[in-house]
């Protein structure tokens, strides 16, 4: 199941998709899926900096702490990145085991 309800996704533990790269531009960055051929634009550097860290910590809440995002700006990011997640550019990261 590729979409996470936004109420949870501080707590998932997410991971950009291995099929996208993130190529950086003025505005933030464009990601590309080679899967799905997607193109998206990720309009601010912040999110592309979260986005480049999620595989490094437990869950979206821990990676926005760790860099430094301001916790009054958390749910933004969470709708930001539950939109990433439909798109696949971001996923739930499997569980280990």
């Amino acid at each position: 199941m590729r979409r996470v309800l936004n109420l949870s996704l501080l707590d998932t533990p997410l991971e950009l998709d291995p099929q996208v790269a993130l190529r950086p531009e003025p505005f933030g960055a464009l990601a590309y899926h080679y899967g799905t051929r997607r193109l998206v634009f990720v309009k601010h550097h912040d999110v592309v900096a979260v986005a480049r860290q999620l595989a490094a910590h437990p869950s979206l809440s821990a990676t926005l702490q760790a860099c430094g995002i301001a916790e009054s700006r958390w749910p933004s990011f969470a709708k930001a990145f539950a939109t990433l997640n439909e798109s696949e550019i971001v996923r739930e990261r499997p569980s280990a085991g």
